[in-house]
């Protein structure tokens, strides 16, 4: 048997053909990326609530063995804005998927509210059972690190995205931290390493953001030329 030389058309065909599976990879990530939560959003909100809301108990713990009651309806009044953007943010934005798509972002956004409606009755019952106030700052501070940490765990798994997972390890490692440094300094390290940790993930996204568009912009122009 003799072997046929390729004919003129397979280098072409084949080229074309991983073309249009390029092409079609770029819509999906882009319907993901339409159809998902979006990181510098979720990161920025919750960066600017916990640096602001514990800046404020810091500031207002000066001098005195606790803060001021005005300060933790700030703090608390922060973390409540924070929380229903969440909800609503990721509520929406996957409000246009259908199926399984749909049911992972209407029960990770509910997921927030209960968690964190849980924590407050956690925290009420703590208190009618006599618990000073040293102890209900430290427990109200790191479980509410605890609570956002293992939802962004659990985001990280529902959304696949690795970020996520990074931070609520993060998280997770502030709230020990926090605890352990004893009020009033827990408030600085929520503050700077929660707080700031949310602003610099904001900042890392929007940075991968941007490399993701410069790529298909680049994708897409080669394949105009060709």
């Amino acid at each position: 048997m003799t072997d046929h030389p390729d004919r003129p058309g397979d280098d072409d065909a084949g080229l074309a053909a991983a073309d249009s599976l390029r092409l079609i990879r770029e819509q999906q990530d882009r319907a993901r990326a339409a159809l998902g939560p979006d990181g510098r959003a979720l990161y920025g909100v919750w960066g600017v609530a916990w640096l602001a809301g514990y800046l404020v108990l810091w500031s207002s713990a000066q001098g005195r063995e606790q803060p001021e009651a005005w300060a933790y309806w700030v703090f608390a009044g922060a973390l409540a804005a924070a929380v229903v953007f969440t909800m609503v943010h990721t509520m929406s934005r996957t409000s246009g998927t259908r199926g399984v798509s749909a049911r992972t972002g209407a029960m990770y956004g509910w997921a927030w509210m209960l968690g964190f409606l849980t924590f407050s009755a956690f925290l009420g019952g703590l208190a009618r059972a006599g618990a000073d106030g040293e102890l209900m700052g430290l427990v109200s501070n790191g479980g509410a690190c605890l609570v956002v940490g293992l939802l962004y765990l659990g985001g990280a798994v529902a959304f696949d995205d690795r970020s996520l997972f990074v931070l609520g390890a993060w998280i997770l490692l502030v709230a020990a931290a926090a605890t352990l440094a004893g009020l009033p300094l827990t408030y600085l390290v929520m503050a700077f390493a929660g707080g700031g940790g949310f602003l610099v993930m904001a900042a890392v996204e929007h940075l991968r953001i941007v490399r993701r568009r410069r790529r298909r912009r680049r994708a897409d122009a080669e394949v105009g030329r060709g």
